[in-house]
């Protein structure tokens, strides 16, 4: 019989919170796991039913948990007034400070930085880029959805590696360096602008344009006759 997908997340989401408190000292250990499934009352066997690759599956439960939080928070504000790219910029930012806890960020940084844990990583940060852009009402469904989540992801990633070294008053210093790589993504648009416009290349971007513009956004529904999506 399947497991239950509604109890094995919630069992999941009771072991993590059993985790955190072990992770700063033990990181994403067999050992914080262990204590975790004590401390939970869930148990190893069942801890390692509803994890069923340990540590690394409540690294991702973390992970994903502040997408969630992120994504409610956005959905609570009125951000119409803001431009584009304010509005990403706050979104980041607001990806960012629901992880209280620098030490937690390091250890899963650390974790998913592992080469055997690698896809893991890039695909929760690809995850947590599509989480942002969805949350500020992107609809592309073309080669532009793809851009948009890939450039977002190295301007997430970066400004997290640099929060963690960050020991300015209220991370100033990491919301002004979110500032300007979000700024020099703008102006890779402008300049892309640029190119549409130059006589000498609006015939190779034009070629380009047209040759992308068959490229299509994944079907967000699942096929019930398929695995996976």
């Amino acid at each position: 019989m399947e497991p239950d997908a509604t109890s094995t997340d919630t069992l999941r989401e009771k072991l993590l919170d059993a985790a955190l408190a072990h992770v700063p000292f033990d990181g994403w250990s067999r050992s914080a796991f262990r204590a975790a499934a004590l401390e939970s009352g869930i148990g190893t066997e069942e801890a390692w039913r509803v994890c069923t690759r340990g540590p690394l599956d409540l690294a991702a439960a973390h992970h994903r948990r502040g997408d969630r939080i992120m994504r409610d928070a956005i959905a609570a504000e009125d951000l119409s007034g803001m431009r584009i790219r304010d509005r990403v910029t706050h979104a980041v930012r607001t990806r960012i400070e629901t992880d209280s806890d620098r030490e937690i960020v390091r250890r899963s940084s650390a974790l998913f930085a592992l080469p055997s844990n690698s896809a893991v990583g890039a695909r929760l940060i690809w995850d947590t880029s599509d989480a942002i852009w969805i949350a500020l009402g992107d609809s592309s469904d073309d080669i532009n959805w793809y851009t948009k989540r890939m450039i977002l992801s190295g301007v997430h990633s970066a400004t997290v590696l640099y929060w963690l070294g960050d020991g300015s008053a209220g991370s100033q210093d990491t919301w002004a360096f979110l500032d300007r790589r979000v700024a020099e993504v703008m102006e890779f648009e402008r300049f892309k602008g640029r190119l549409r416009e130059n006589p000498m290349t609006k015939g190779a971007v034009a070629a380009a344009e047209a040759m992308f513009s068959k490229v299509r956004a994944p079907s967000r529904t699942k096929r019930r006759d398929l695995p996976g999506r």
